[in-house]
């Protein structure tokens, strides 16, 4: 069974919940592209990443995201696989660019990862914090993204919660799951509350 990224339920909600996710490290690369396709082509070299592409030529199983203890021969990949758009330095660049990310398992940092062999592919630490979270089944399609990213973006509104940065897009099956029993998430990072709870 695939392993998980840990995280800590801090409050649901009808439409979503507050977690608290750890310091992790991701093995990210870049994918230029259409939203549906930019996770595909991504996930391959992030795959080869961990299928032992990579300096110690080291075999990390996935995970959802990546969550386990480095071992001599294996580690795990973790789900899920997240997806983020980023803003490109060329303003007449029309095709978007994503950061496709596999997260790789707890226990691992910048010091003990197993380097890439892949120029495109980089490692990147994440630091502890909180965020929202909705989750739904479908297919990865724009629109079944941004229908659920404006649930999310509405709830959040609605609850008072501050929400940081760009969103993420979470999905937790490999491409030949039926699209219908898919299970996917968005992320928002969310601002901390006061140490006093006061705004």
């Amino acid at each position: 069974m695939t392993e998980k990224q840990p995280y800590q339920v801090v409050q649901e909600y009808d439409q979503f919940e507050v977690r608290r996710y750890p310091e992790h490290l991701l093995a990210e690369i870049e994918s230029g592209g259409s939203f549906e396709g930019a996770g595909n082509r991504g996930f391959r070299y992030l795959f080869a990443y961990i299928s032992g592409e990579n300096q110690a030529t080291q075999k990390i199983s996935m995970t959802a995201p990546v969550v386990q203890d480095l071992s001599s021969e294996r580690l795990e990949m973790t789900a899920p696989v997240l997806q983020q758009a980023f803003a490109t330095q060329d303003e007449n660049q029309r095709t978007p660019k994503f950061r496709i990310a596999f997260v790789l398992p707890e226990g691992f940092t910048l010091q003990n990862a197993p380097s890439p062999t892949n120029p495109n592919v980089h490692l990147r630490p994440v630091p502890a914090g909180l965020a929202a979270v909705i989750r739904f089944s479908g297919g990865w399609s724009t629109r079944n993204y941004q229908q659920h990213l404006q649930m999310l973006r509405t709830a959040l509104k609605e609850t008072g919660l501050t929400s940081l940065g760009t969103p993420r897009f979470a999905r937790f099956d490999p491409p030949f799951k039926p699209w219908f029993v898919r299970h996917n998430e968005i992320l928002l990072d969310l601002e901390e509350p006061s140490p006093s709870g006061k705004e």
